[in-house]
């Protein structure tokens, strides 16, 4: 029985009867479009989800290039009868842009900045323009927008208007309605139009003639309902209090309301109110005109009060509101200790005192530091007077401001970090109620999870009456299920008990939309479905949304009582309860979409590309649903699931940067192992993999090796790209050139050192590992090389894993006795030393783990042993040269993720006279092998264009560029033709004598 249960599932999910019959005007319309469109599985999966726990499988999948590609889309869906599903970055908690009809993504083309006028202070922008790249634009103007959501990064405009997103900042700037000028959109029928303010002539005009029938529709539609005097009573009796900043149910008809047209004093009518959080329903917006204002203040800072519970904070938010501030927010206990799990974000941490139960991060802004900590001193007096709190640190600087925020905007990735099948689901986390009620609406809210037997996480926008509950729920239970349901309900009532809004700001969608008519009552319900029927009568926007929504326990991720794949792993992910729960860390946030333009590694192919399928995010679902769906007799036997995760370069970005700490690098090489045993091993995946011991052959012929490497004729048997350099053999190899003994220093050595000879540098780059020892030998340390084999990285890389554990055992046997913090071990490539703390750990059986955790922690990077080292003043700068110069650092990928690049800047910034400057790249795109491979090269070397090859093209000649990892220098070389120094070599010349 439950096989014929799974057996419908699969068919219902990946096979659409009407998809196969529409299948020839889908090709009709695809060569019709200048943008693209997709009718593939994958790219159906990949936008089946967003951030909440809802999953529906499209139609097709669109990528329009502007606004005559977006009408042909809606017209194909008028007489096809299905609909059109907006979507930017995907981040909605709803469910907004899960459906099955055609998905509409403007976040890859429509991201143009149309317009800015300075002197007018606004901005004309395209849906798809990201949030935080706008700032940075306008930030040069010293102007800003004002509502600021977590997911700036990556969240686009278009969906901040559907959502009438408000952020951080809301106390002072609002929502997206108070910032909404015009609203360029095409309607329903296909006809055009613009929303804007009217005068009460301008509306009354189109009412009466207007040429446009849709629109004049609309506009007649508005004028009856909110002319009635018992609409009137009852909007105003039954929406959410108006004191309430944040109330996103339903249509905004309430605002619409209070303008001049229908109330007397009021603000001038604008449709473009509705359009704020009407969630892609009504119409398409195509065209944004936004108010842009001024930057806060230069002197800002965080007043981060510390609470013994979540109680003292309820209270302590109400004595800050009293101080004027521009933000306050929340963080409970459960966040910050997650934080302490994410490698990140846990460096972030550095201000907390102890383990505090809340705390408030509260922010003021002024124009003189003396009011600042004025403020700040009153606020902390009145705190400890009324004995809330313990701790009140002032934060300033915008880097630490930086910092602080981070950590507070990572909450909902960091959830994720929760160990088992009960996570913090979307659903309650939107409600709001007017701060004054927040410390009695909390009481009877966790009575409510008593009486349920829950728990809940807390954070988030106290300020203005909003906390992001969290409560712990499996969706794979039936139990759960219910119990889910059950809450929403006893939640609603308790927020219609304090006349406050389920849905604060991220939307109704389909899983708040089920509650609009209890909170606003029946009668306000049928007239915000009567707004609907008039903007959309054939029902073509986003169905399903806000009205007539599904019941809230459908389409979800999971089946309800289905048990999740198990596999047998090579490597170890029992931290997460296996294989499967470790890709379901991904919870849709998707922090991974993030540009170049913000910073940071994750991820360079999105980056590179702005594909969905080039995402954390979309290989975590590809991966989750073709795994927890598959019929196949080996779940891992899908050629889909292969290509996807073919342009994961294995950076390691995701597993720090990620909230979640998504791994998709170990993901990626325990699929290709499970993969390979299915369908053997390619040839050119085994030739890299065994590369170090091929070199080992091709040293006896090294001259005659070196040409033929670089042969087109050998490139091309290989799959290499004719345009790169394959690297070339040392003359003579590291262990050759050590093998008569190391020279000592010639006085008591100041520490003994083991030197990692790892794979590269012992067959390519000697030199490096020759100018290491003599400059460690020099600077008085002993020096000696065990007997160990290559690190494994290649195996690694190309998913061989099952050698690599045998390499991972065979060191971690050989090295557990002799690796220790006063002897350690030293490693020149990073790629290669950080496998003993990053992978072997997983790699090897139960009973040697802790052996290997042991050696990971004793393995150090040349930075990292240095820094050290100079910081106990074993090395003094006399040692070096005092010479004038200039460096640029580029840092290895997997040296950020699982290092840092910290002591990189510090050694290299040692000599007394050298100055470094870290460019802001992320991967430099070669990433091992990834950028000779010839389907690779364009994406590799479109990966190094973005910040990387810039940046050193405009360095001055005599500027050092250095990068630690032999990858990186290559790609270098290859894309600017300047030679990288690793800074081994950078400090063994600056070295005197």
């Amino acid at each position: 029985m439950n096989h014929i249960f799974v057996t419908a599932h699969f068919i219902s999910y990946f096979y659409v009867p009407k998809k196969l019959q529409m299948q020839p005007d889908f090709e009709q319309l695809k060569a019709q479009l200048e943008g693209d469109l997709f009718i593939d599985n994958v790219q159906r999966v990949l936008y089946s989800t967003d951030a909440s726990q809802y999953k529906e499988l499209p139609l097709a999948v669109t990528r329009p290039k502007n606004k005559e590609d977006i009408k042909k889309i809606i017209d194909f869906a008028r007489k096809n009868g299905t609909s059109v599903i907006p979507r930017g970055a995907g981040t909605s908690l709803a469910g907004q842009v899960v459906g099955p009809g055609i998905v509409v993504d403007v976040s890859k083309y429509m991201n143009r900045i149309v317009e800015f006028n300075e002197k007018e202070n606004y901005v004309i922008i395209e849906p798809g323009v990201v949030l935080a790249e706008l700032n940075l634009f306008l930030a040069k103007y010293g102007l800003q927008f004002g509502p600021e959501t977590s997911t700036a990064n990556r969240c686009v405009m278009g969906g901040m208007l559907g959502n009438n997103s408000c952020g951080l900042h809301s106390l002072v700037y609002g929502s997206v309605r108070e910032h909404i000028l015009e609203v360029d959109a095409v309607l329903s029928d296909g006809s055009e139009t613009t929303f804007k303010a009217l005068t009460k002539d301008e509306f009354k005009a189109k009412l009466n003639g207007n040429p446009n029938q849709l629109e004049k529709a609309i506009y007649q539609n508005i004028n009856q309902l909110l002319s009635d005097e018992n609409n009137q009573k009852e909007i105003r009796d039954k929406f959410p209090d108006p004191k309430l900043t944040r109330r996103n149910m339903g249509y905004a008809i309430d605002v619409l309301l209070d303008s001049a047209v229908f109330t007397k004093g009021g603000e001038t009518f604008n449709f473009c109110k509705l359009l704020a959080g009407s969630e892609g329903t009504l119409a398409f917006s195509t065209r944004l005109k936004l108010n842009v204002i001024p930057l806060p203040p230069k002197h800002k800072g965080l007043v981060c009060a510390h609470f013994e519970t979540l109680e003292e904070s309820l209270h302590g938010n109400l004595v800050a509101l009293k101080y004027k501030p521009t933000a306050i927010e929340l963080m409970d206990d459960p966040v910050m200790q997650a934080a302490k799990q994410n490698r990140e974000q846990n460096k972030n941490r550095w201000f907390v005192k102890g383990d505090p139960g809340a705390m408030l991060m509260i922010e003021f802004s002024f124009e003189t530091e003396k009011e600042l900590s004025e403020t700040a001193a009153a606020l902390e007096k009145e705190l400890r007077e009324a004995k809330l709190g313990y701790h009140f640190p002032l934060i300033t600087g915008e880097d630490k401001i930086k910092r602080v925020w981070a950590l507070r905007t990572a909450g909902l990735g960091l959830l994720s970090n929760i160990p088992g099948d009960r996570k913090g689901v979307p659903g309650i986390e939107d409600t709001a109620v007017h701060p004054e009620y927040l410390p009695e609406y909390i009481a009877d809210f966790k009575k409510v999870l008593k009486k349920l037997g829950l728990e809940s996480i807390y954070y988030a926008h106290i300020a203005t009456g909003e906390i992001h509950f969290r409560p712990l729920i499996n969706f794979k239970d039936p139990g759960d299920v219910q119990l889910f349901d059950t809450l929403m309900n006893e939640v609603a009532a308790l927020v219609k008990k304090y006349r406050g809004s389920m849905s604060g700001e991220h939307g109704d969608g389909r899983v708040r939309g089920k509650f609009i008519p209890y909170m606003l009552g029946e009668k306000n319900y049928e007239l915000i479905r009567s707004v609907k029927k008039a903007w959309d009568p054939d029902n073509i926007f986003n169905p399903g949304k806000i009205v007539d929504t599904p019941p809230i326990t459908e389409s979800l991720r999971v089946i309800p009582g289905k048990a999740i794949p198990e596999f047998d792993t090579q490597f170890d992910f029992s931290n997460y309860n296996g294989y499967f729960r470790s890709i379901e860390k991904c919870n849709g946030s998707g922090d991974c979409r993030k540009s170049d333009k913000i910073g940071g590694t994750m991820c360079p192919t999105f980056m590179a590309t702005r594909d969905e399928d080039k995402t954390t995010r979309g290989r975590a679902n590809i991966l989750r649903e073709f795994l927890y769906s598959s019929e196949k007799e080996q779940a891992f036997d899908h050629k889909e699931i292969y290509d996807i995760l073919n342009l994961c370069i294995s950076c390691k970005a995701c597993k720090s940067e990620c909230p979640s700490n998504v791994d998709m690098a170990k993901l990626k090489a325990e699929f290709l192992q499970h993969y390979y045993d299915i369908h053997g091993i390619p040839l050119r995946s085994k030739l890299i993999a065994y590369l170090p011991r091929l070199n080992r052959l091709a040293m006896v012929f090294q001259p005659l090796s070196n040409w033929m490497m670089n042969l087109s004729v050998t490139k091309k048997m290989v799959g290499f790209s004719a345009d790169r350099n394959v690297p070339a053999l040392s003359k003579i190899t590291l262990n050759r050139w050590t093998s008569k003994g190391i020279h000592q220093p010639e006085t008591a050595p100041k520490g003994k050192v083991y030197l990692f000879n790892d794979e590269f540098t012992n067959y390519n780059e000697s030199d490096i590992g020759i100018k290491a020892i003599l400059l460690l030998t020099k600077l008085g340390y002993e020096v000696q090389i065990p007997a160990t084999l290559e690190s494994g990285r290649t195996f690694l890389s190309k998913g061989l894993v099952k050698t690599s554990k045998k390499i991972a055992t065979a060191n971690v046997e050989r090295l557990k006795d002799i690796i220790t913090k006063e002897t350690p071990l030293v490693g020149i490539e990073p790629s290669a030393i950080l496998a003993f703390r990053d992978e072997y750990p997983d790699l090897v059986d139960a009973e040697l783990q802790a052996a290997a955790k042991q050696l990971g922690e004793n393995a150090l990077l040349f930075e990292e042993f240095m820094a050290a080292e100079i910081e106990k003043g074993n090395i003094q700068q006399s040692q070096f040269t005092n010479q004038e110069k200039q460096i640029l650092l580029h840092g290895h990928c997997q040296q950020k993720a699982v290092a840092s690049t910290e002591p990189s800047k510090k050694i290299l910034s040692f000599p007394a006279n050298y100055t470094v400057e870290e460019i802001p790249s992320g991967c430099c795109g070669m990433a091992g092998s990834f950028g000779y491979e010839k389907e690779h090269y364009e994406l590799s070397m479109k990966i190094g264009e973005m910040v990387l090859f810039p940046a050193v093209r405009e360095t001055r000649a005599e500027t050092i560029i250095s990068a630690p990892g032999t990858s990186c220098r290559h790609q270098i070389k290859d894309g600017t033709d300047r030679k990288a120094m690793h800074p081994v070599e950078v400090l063994y010349e600056a070295l005197l004598n």
